[in-house]
């Protein structure tokens, strides 16, 4: 079963191993182990960023395309929920509709886009992504009547995702079981899903293609594959997991703006993610979502403390101070960059330990 779910593709590495155990089982549990709305939150998002980034991957890591325009498509998921559940209610029809419709939209870009941009050079296709890209994001800022423009939408899910309706009269672990707790764990089965079918799909005579693809695409023509209709396909399956990813992130966050999924920092996140993770590792998605998040989050309130116990050291005490955050959040990414130049997955698979 477990040689099945996982399309044999195994972690090749005792510690890699562990730690994606561990991981499984601290998002498993996040609202028993980790109370507290901030770290339910850290949680949440770390899912949705697992099949963000797991998606892109499928599209760089795997196939040797670099696109600029990945969180277009995040963004269409996430303003398909909200505009359905704005105009038609909080109610289950809503929300499929709105995946649906945002489905069907990303798979006719992706796939226009594919066709009259994938047959040009790496670097132009880039260009013309960040250009399509670029926009989308002035048209949903600009149309404010339909996407609530620079404001976003502000909607309400099923009542039984509402923090307001609880399952369970009496708190089980010390934790209410409520429609947010409801919430996360449909965004955790979501997550498994989707991740397990990019495994499933990166594993298959498919994903073996688009692997010779981006090792040698001329090779791959010469030997009868048609390079265009593969990386055409990869781009639109990348597409319609972005886009499942942007709908979690507003079913979670119940609010969607230009700068909540559309941002070009969002973008620019996938990127870093997917090297600190490992490029062409669906499981380095998923590590390096966690640590980045986690730092993104955290490295303020440990700042904190390190400036409040070194106040008797002016010259260190300043260069602890939380205002330095990026500055030391892009320290320790230059750093993971340099001791994990394949990331961290295909550093410990090289190292088999």
């Amino acid at each position: 079963m477990l040689t099945r779910l996982l399309s044999n593709d195994f972690p090749r590495s005792r510690v890699l191993a562990v730690v994606l155990v561990l991981l499984l089982v601290a998002l498993a549990f996040a609202p028993f182990l980790f109370p507290g709305v901030k770290a339910l939150n850290v949680a949440a998002k770390v899912l949705v960023f697992i099949v963000l980034v797991a998606s892109f991957d499928l599209l760089l890591g795997y196939t040797g395309i670099v696109s600029f325009a990945h969180t277009m498509f995040f963004g269409i998921g996430a303003y398909g929920v909200a505009i359905a559940s704005t105009h038609m209610g909080a109610t289950w029809a809503a929300l499929g509709a709105g995946i649906g419709l945002s489905l069907v939209l990303s798979f006719v870009l992706a796939l226009v886009i594919g066709l009259f941009s994938l047959r040009v050079r790496a670097i132009f296709f880039a260009m013309i992504t960040l250009a399509v890209a670029s926009a989308f994001l002035t048209l949903a800022s600009q149309l404010s009547d339909f996407t609530g423009g620079e404001d976003g939408l502000t909607f309400k899910v099923p009542e039984v995702l509402s923090p307001s309706f609880e399952l369970l009269d009496q708190p089980l672990l010390g934790v209410t079981i409520d429609g947010r707790l409801l919430c996360y764990y449909l965004l955790f089965v979501t997550a498994a899903v989707l991740l397990l079918a990019m495994l499933r799909i990166v594993n298959s005579p498919f994903g073996r293609v688009l692997q010779a693809i981006r090792e040698n695409e001329f090779r791959a023509e010469a030997i009868g594959y048609r390079v265009v209709v593969f990386r055409t396909t990869s781009s639109i399956l990348s597409a319609l997991f972005a886009c499942m990813a942007g709908a979690m992130l507003a079913l979670w966050l119940r609010y969607n703006g230009p700068d909540t999924s559309l941002s070009f920092e969002i973008m620019m996140d996938v990127l870093l993610i997917v090297v600190i993770g490992g490029m062409g590792t669906i499981y380095g998605a998923a590590i390096g979502s966690a640590l980045f998040l986690v730092a993104q989050s955290y490295l303020q309130d440990l700042l904190r403390l390190g400036h409040e116990a070194t106040a008797a050291i002016p010259w260190l005490s300043a260069l602890l101070s939380p205002d330095r955050w990026l500055l030391w959040l892009g320290v320790l990414f230059v750093l993971s960059v340099y001791y994990f130049p394949t990331g961290v997955v295909g550093r410990l698979r090289a190292r088999r330990i």
